[in-house]
C-alpha cells in the first residue's frame, strides 16, 4: 500500500474516532440529566411520604394514649361496679334485717291490740258495753269505790302507755320502710348509671380501636409507597452510575485508541521523505485535545443532588377565649382522668378527677356562678335555647347511656369542652363523629 493511501486511512480513522469521542459523552450526559430530573421528583415524593408517615405516627401515639386512658377508666369503673354490687349485697342483708324488724313490730302491734281488746272485754257485763265511769259509779261501798277508781286509773295509765308505744312503733315502722325504699331506688339508679357508663366506654374503645386500625393501614400503605419510591430512586441512581461508568470506559478506550493512532502517525511520519513535512504538520494539527470532552464529563459527573424538603409544620388550631368558665378547664386538658362522681371534693379537683357534671359545676364556680353537679339538674339551670342560637359558654347535652347522660360547655366552632369518659377533660368535636350522633339538641344558656 502506498504511503499516501496509508495517510488517508489514518486521517479518516482519527476523525471518526474524535467524532464519536465528542458525540457519545454528550448523549449520555443528556440521559443523566433526564434521570436526575426524575430522581428529583421521586425524592420530593419520598419527602412527602415521610411527612405523612410522621403525622400518622403522631396520631397513632395519641390514639394509643387515648386507648390507655379508656382502659384505665374502664378498670376504675369496673372497680366501682364491684363496690356497688357489694353494697347491694350488704343493703339486701340490711333489708332482710329490716323486714324481720318490721315483722316483729307488726307482731307486737297485733299483741297490743289483743290486750286492749281483752281490757275492753274485762269491763263488759253480760253482753253490754260499760265505760270506766259506769264501773266506778257502780260500786256498792266507798271502799269499793276507791278500789275501782284506783283500778280504773291503773288501767287507763297502762292503756295510754300501750297506745303511746303503739304510735311510736308505727312511726318507726313507716320511717324504716321509707328508708328501705329510698336506698333500694338509689342503688337501682346507681347500678343503671354504672352499667350504662360502662357500655358507653366500651363503645368508645371499640370506635377508637377501629380508627387505630384504619390509621395503621394508612401508615402501612405510606411505608410501602415510600419503600417503592426509594427502590425506584435507587434504581435510577444505579442507572446513572452505570452510564457514568460506561462514559469512563468509553473515554479510556478513546484515549487508548488515540495513543495508538498517535504512535501510528509518528511511525508514518518517520518513514515519510522530508518533502512531506507539511503533511506531517497537518496530521499533527488535526489531532484535537480531549480537554473539552474531559470538561464535559467533569461537568456532568458533578450534578448536584436535590436538597431534601423540610416537612411542613402542623399548625395547632387556636381556641377562642370564650370566658373564664371555659378557660378554667384548659389546665386539665391532657392531664386529667374521668371519675364517676368526681369533681366534688378538693382532693378530686387537685388530682384532675371529674365526671361530666362535676366538671361543668366546678368550671362555672371558677367564674363565680354556682350550678348543680348533676346532668338532670343542669338541664334546668338556665334558659333553653335552640341549637341554631348556640353560643360559647352554653351547656350542651348528649344522649349517651341515657337521655341527657353527658353534658359539656360549648366553646364555638362546633366543639365543646367537658370531662369525657375516654379522655378526661378535653375539647371534643360535636359536628361529626360520635358526639354529633349523640347530641340531642338540648342547649341551656346559664343565666
Amino acid at each position: 500500500m502506498s504511503l499516501k493511501k496509508k495517510l488517508i486511512i489514518l486521517n479518516t480513522t482519527i476523525m471518526l474516532g474524535l467524532g464519536s469521542a465528542f458525540a457519545l459523552p454528550s448523549v449520555k450526559a443528556e440521559s443523566i440529566s433526564d434521570i436526575q430530573s426524575q430522581r428529583t421528583g421521586i425524592q420530593s415524593d419520598i419527602s412527602e411520604a415521610e411527612q405523612v408517615i410522621n403525622q400518622l405516627k403522631k396520631e397513632q401515639s395519641k390514639m394509643n394514649s387515648q386507648i390507655a386512658q379508656i382502659e384505665t377508666t374502664m378498670k376504675k369503673n369496673d372497680e366501682k361496679i364491684q363496690e356497688t354490687k357489694q353494697e347491694v349485697k350488704d343493703t339486701e342483708k340490711a333489708i332482710d334485717s329490716l323486714n324481720k324488724e318490721i315483722k316483729a313490730l307488726e307482731e307486737r302491734i297485733a299483741k297490743r291490740e289483743e290486750v286492749l281488746k281483752e281490757r275492753a272485754i274485762s269491763f263488759q257485763e253480760s253482753g253490754g258495753d260499760v265505760d270506766y265511769l259506769e264501773v266506778v259509779l257502780g260500786s256498792k261501798s266507798f271502799g269499793e269505790f276507791v278500789n275501782r277508781v284506783g283500778a280504773v286509773a291503773t288501767i287507763v295509765e297502762a292503756d295510754q302507755q300501750i297506745l303511746s308505744e303503739q304510735e311510736a312503733d308505727k312511726a318507726d315502722l313507716e320511717k324504716k320502710q321509707d328508708s328501705v325504699e329510698k336506698k333500694l331506688q338509689n342503688l337501682k339508679d346507681m347500678e343503671l348509671d354504672l352499667k350504662g357508663m360502662q357500655s358507653q366506654i366500651k363503645d368508645q374503645k371499640a370506635e377508637m380501636i377501629a380508627m387505630k386500625a384504619k390509621n395503621e393501614k394508612k401508615e402501612s400503605e405510606a411505608e410501602a409507597l415510600k419503600q417503592s419510591l426509594e427502590n425506584k430512586d435507587a434504581g435510577l441512581e444505579a442507572q446513572i452510575a452505570s452510564i457514568r461508568d460506561d462514559m469512563k470506559k468509553e473515554e479510556d478506550r478513546k484515549a487508548t485508541e488515540k495513543a495508538d493512532l498517535d504512535r501510528a502517525a509518528q511511525e508514518v511520519n518517520a518513514s515519510k521523505p522530508s518533502s512531506d513535512e507539511s503533511t506531517k504538520g497537518e496530521a499533527a494539527s488535526s489531532s484535537s485535545p480531549k480537554a473539552e470532552s474531559a470538561s464535559n464529563s467533569s461537568k456532568h459527573s458533578s450534578a448536584d443532588k436535590p436538597a431534601a424538603s423540610k416537612p411542613e409544620s402542623v399548625s395547632k388550631p387556636s381556641s377562642a377565649n370564650t370566658g373564664s368558665a371555659i378557660t378554667a378547664g384548659y389546665k386539665y386538658i391532657g392531664n386529667s382522668t374521668y371519675k364517676f362522681g368526681g369533681g366534688r371534693t378538693a382532693s378530686d379537683i387537685a388530682n384532675g378527677l371529674f365526671d361530666c357534671s362535676g366538671f361543668v359545676a366546678w368550671a362555672y364556680k371558677q367564674a363565680g356562678v354556682n350550678l348543680p353537679a348533676s346532668t338532670g339538674a343542669l338541664t334546668s339551670a338556665g334558659t333553653q335555647v335552640s341549637k341554631s342560637q348556640m353560643q360559647p359558654g352554653d351547656l350542651v347535652f348528649f344522649n349517651t347511656y341515657k337521655t341527657d347522660g353527658h353534658v359539656g360547655i360549648y366553646v364555638g366552632g362546633g366543639k365543646f369542652i367537658g370531662s369525657q369518659s375516654s379522655t378526661g377533660v378535653a375539647i371534643a368535636n360535636m359536628s361529626s363523629g360520635y358526639w354529633a350522633d349523640v347530641f340531642n339538641g338540648r342547649v341551656v344558656r346559664v343565666n
